[in-house]
């Protein structure tokens, strides 16, 4: 089965259960609808008759009403479930058949200077992460950006290819952490209003907490005694016991008002996430990586879901102090929001750091799922053999962002020489050949699947200088914003062998200076062990090779002309490229 096949399933059966369920909705508000009509009509008769029994139908309709509201809420949550699956599978189906890229671009995590994040468009429209990206939360998007942006050790890359295998073939688990992620609407304001409130560390007074269970006792013990005996001076203290309580929670009211305000947002977005965290937690695993994942979860024996499910209903009770007569009335008897407030803070104490780990465990799940994804999405993509030997070779390698229809696939291999000048007219694939190398090899180095045949990579740091402009803000030209970027490239190869892609470098000076700069900056990265690829117009550079004929060897895309026209088969080829195309093409368009 074909994953666009498996997308349109999935589309036709929520769809269906979408009409199902939503007939329920339609018909659970027309009920809630008549039972409130109901309420109006039996009231008014009991005032047009004074018969009691209307004011039980009354009653009696208002207990519906409220059983009809609390199942009007849960069918509620699942049509907005399966309407979102629908969407999700719509959107799957559109990403397939290239029709578009519904998904967010992380043009926000660009880091202002990288390595090769905006040469290779990591961030941005038509990006990696457009194109990988599958998360939904706050935490899901940076843990993926991170990913994009840091290269993992070898055991790393291992466990992640493992995780990412088991999970791309587990399509509804991955949709339902989608969907939840999605119906959840985080964002990064409720994200750090949630770390800031779990931070945010309180004591109960030990005077409290005595006072907390004494008074209430003795309230209830005179209030018992005022039943027994006749005399008042029990009901009177039961009374001042009373009145004592109410200014207790009366001193502690607005501490108590300004948690709740607090609370208000945190509180449903807690439960969304706690139903993406029982999702994970009910999910059997056998790659190392997310059964480790999924232990972090529990604490002191007890699974998070729970936990957060356990704080979700001491918000509920502190909330009901917005309750002025069932809030006299409880806190006047038991200062009942004294040990519910008691109760948040040793949730808090004992469990808010648990929550940052829930919310890392949802990001790396939302991150390995997305990578899942990835890989369904593209059956012909491999898991790369990882070595430590300096080995690379890929088979049939090209460009991920290249619709597959039209890309154009290549065979690379690094084991006999180190490095490849590589030459070409423009337009005939030297810099999308460059990008593909790039790419790959990043996501090879995060155990990512790569848009390849299959390969074995020695996973390097991955150094480019492809594309730089002129830098108004720091008052810099072009040339010497290329020189400070070589010069970066340098001192990092310095501490350890690198993979290094340059294209048409020191652009910003004339011919002679660029091509003693070219050939001396490809003589020192290789005196530095780098591997790599340099592209260049200027074919001199090219004779560098008979110079160290063991580490440098050139390659080309050769453009033909073929019945007047330019042929481009973005083939890789031996050699040094002969034909050109740029005199060509300006006699051909009335240029020259």
């Amino acid at each position: 089965m074909t994953n666009l096949t498996t997308y349109k399933e999935l589309k036709e059966k929520y769809q269906s259960l979408f009409f199902e369920i939503n007939k329920k909705y339609n018909i659970i508000s027309g009920l809630r609808f008549l039972a409130i009509s109901f309420i109006f009509i039996f009231f008014y008769l009991f005032l047009k008759t004074d018969e009691l029994y209307y004011i039980w139908f009354s009653v009696a309709m208002l207990l519906i009403f409220f059983v009809l509201v609390k199942w009007h809420d849960k069918i509620s949550f699942k049509r907005n479930y399966y309407k979102t699956i629908v969407k999700i599978n719509e959107d799957e189906i559109n990403f397939v058949e290239k029709r578009e890229l519904p998904f967010e671009n992380g043009i926000e995590f660009l880091p202002k200077k990288h390595d090769y994040a905006y040469d290779l468009d990591f961030f941005g429209n038509n990006s990696i992460f457009q194109n990988i990206n599958r998360t939904a939360t706050f935490i899901g998007k940076i843990t993926l950006a991170n990913t994009l942006l840091t290269k993992k050790n070898n055991e790393e890359i291992l466990e992640t290819q493992e995780a990412i295998k088991e999970l791309s073939t587990k399509v509804n688990f991955r949709q339902d952490v989608y969907a939840l992620a999605l119906i959840n609407k985080d964002s990064e304001q409720i994200f750090q209003k949630l770390i800031k409130w779990a931070g945010a560390k309180e004591n109960v007074s030990p005077v409290l907490k005595v006072v907390s269970f004494v008074f209430p006792a003795l309230f209830l013990v005179f209030f018992v005694l005022s039943f027994i005996n006749d005399s008042k001076i029990f009901s009177q203290a039961a009374l001042i016991f009373f009145l004592i309580n109410l200014s207790i929670i009366g001193k502690y009211f607005k501490k108590i008002k300004n948690e709740i305000q607090g609370l208000s947002k945190i509180n449903k977005i807690i439960k969304n996430y706690s139903l993406i965290i029982k999702k994970i937690e009910e999910e059997t695993f056998k790659s190392k990586k997310l059964i480790n994942l999924q232990k972090t979860l529990e604490y002191n024996s007890i699974k998070a879901s729970k936990q957060i499910d356990n704080l979700s209903e001491i918000i509920r009770k502190i909330e009901s102090i917005l309750n002025p007569i069932g809030a006299m009335l409880t806190n006047g008897f038991f200062l009942y929001h004294i040990h519910a407030y008691r109760s948040l803070v040793n949730w808090k104490n004992d469990f808010a750091n648990q929550i940052n780990i829930c919310l890392d465990v949802i990001g790396e799940f939302e991150n390995f799922n997305s990578f899942a994804n990835f890989s369904f999405n593209n059956p012909e993509y491999c898991f790369p053999k990882i070595n430590n030997n300096y080995e690379l070779s890929f088979n049939e390698l090209s460009h991920p962002l290249i619709n597959k229809k039209v890309r154009v696939n290549n065979n690379i291999s690094f084991s006999e020489h180190n490095f490849i000048i590589l030459t070409g007219s423009n337009m005939s694939g030297k810099s999308t050949f460059l990008r593909s190398l790039g790419i790959n090899m990043i996501l090879a180095g995060i155990g990512s699947p790569i848009c390849a045949k299959s390969a074995n990579i020695h996973p390097l740091k991955v150094l480019v200088s492809m594309r730089l402009s002129d830098s108004l803000e720091d008052n810099e030209s072009y040339f010497f914003a290329e020189v400070k970027r070589l010069k970066e490239i340098m001192d990092k190869l310095e501490n350890e062998p690198s993979f290094i892609l340059l294209d048409e470098i020191l652009r910003g000076t004339n011919s002679d200076d660029k091509r003693l700069g070219t050939i001396e900056v490809i003589k020192k990265m290789i005196s530095k062990k780098a591997i790599g690829a340099i592209a260049t117009h200027d074919l001199e550079v090219c004779n560098t090779t008979k110079q160290f004929p063991d580490i440098l060897t050139n390659k080309n895309f050769e453009v033909e002309i073929v019945n007047n026209e330019l042929y481009f088969d973005y083939k890789l080829k031996n050699g040094v490229c002969k034909n050109k195309s740029a005199s060509f093409l300006m006699k051909k368009m009335n240029v020259i």
